[in-house]
């Protein structure tokens, strides 16, 4: 049974993509630059992410001179967009009050209730 594909990128196509945002367009030897700050890679790994975005439609790409020069097809506003969809649908149902109710934190305790006396009435040194 073939798997699913999903609109958000994996976390190495992810890198891949903001590294691509920051510079605009790049070669694969700009993208490696960036990606190794934070995860230092083979230049052929980092090609073949690049390969697989473009097949993916994530990005786009064109020849200069001998080298590919490579540029994302989708703003990262869009990529956000489609992740935040994708956490709707899998974690809360697609309810937005839901997700915000969550981000919210637990609601904090409501105050207790007052003491009563065992005769009924409210406990007046409280009052």
């Amino acid at each position: 049974m073939p798997k699913a594909t999903r609109d958000v990128p994996p976390p190495l196509e992810l890198a891949c993509l903001k590294a691509l945002w920051s510079l605009g367009e790049g070669n694969v030897k700009g993208v490696q630059t960036i990606v190794a700050e934070s995860r230092p890679l083979a230049y052929t790994t980092i090609m073949t992410v690049l390969e697989r975005l473009v097949r993916k439609g994530k990005l786009a790409r064109r020849k200069v001179g001998r080298a590919f020069v490579y540029s994302p097809a989708a703003s990262r506003d869009a990529v956000r967009r489609v992740a935040i969809h994708e956490l709707l649908e899998g974690f809360f149902d697609g309810s937005e009050a839901e997700l915000l109710k969550f981000l919210r934190g637990p609601e904090p305790p409501s105050a207790p209730p007052a003491p009563v006396e065992e005769s009924g009435r409210l406990d007046t040194v409280l009052l």
